[in-house]
């Protein structure tokens, strides 16, 4: 009986995270995706924590293969392994509040290291100034408020999914 559970709580698992990988391939509108919440859910409910990190890297590098890789991969990865950390640390004291709160401080971050100009020096998208700095962050603005509004529904999906879904356990065995 208890395999069972673990069965049908690993499928209910991969099925949430498939989908949420799925939503880097349908048209969307920029940073409206689930990757980021996909990597908070991981990280609050898998109790193996390498497959917690594995599974957002791995959702990002096979979308990555179709949509092209970027300049940029190296902060944004870095960004889900913060995210992941950042579930972890919730995972023992999960509450809507601190959900929410651990989505939008995972955004901010984000935000904030992405869009720094040090990662475009080889395009030269901003000058390397003070300028340049808030030239970057400002036209960064409308993507921050999407992948704000993406990360807050999308979490608030999985979390709430999952726990309708299998009630009876807190954590997948992974």
């Amino acid at each position: 009986m208890a395999n069972k559970l673990i069965k049908s709580e690993l499928f209910v698992a991969a099925f949430l995270v498939f989908m949420a990988a799925a939503t880097r391939l349908i048209p969307h509108p920029f940073n409206f995706t689930a990757i980021g919440a996909m990597a908070l859910f991981s990280g609050a409910n898998l109790r193996d924590k390498r497959i917690a990190f594995i599974l957002p890297f791995a959702a990002m590098f096979l979308t990555d293969l179709v949509l092209g890789f970027h300049f940029s991969m190296l902060p944004v990865y870095l960004c889900f392994t913060f995210t992941v950390w950042l579930g972890i640390k919730l995972s023992k004291q999960q509450s809507i509040s601190k959900i929410a709160l651990s989505s939008i401080v995972s955004s901010l971050v984000f935000f904030l290291i992405t869009n720094l100009p040090f990662w475009y020096i080889d395009i030269h998208l901003y000058p390397m100034s003070f300028q340049g700095v808030v030239q970057s962050y400002t036209m960064a603005i409308p993507f921050f408020a999407n992948q704000l509004a993406g990360d807050l529904f999308f979490t608030g999906l999985l979390f709430s999914v999952y726990r309708v879904v299998s009630p009876s356990s807190s954590k997948i065995i992974a």
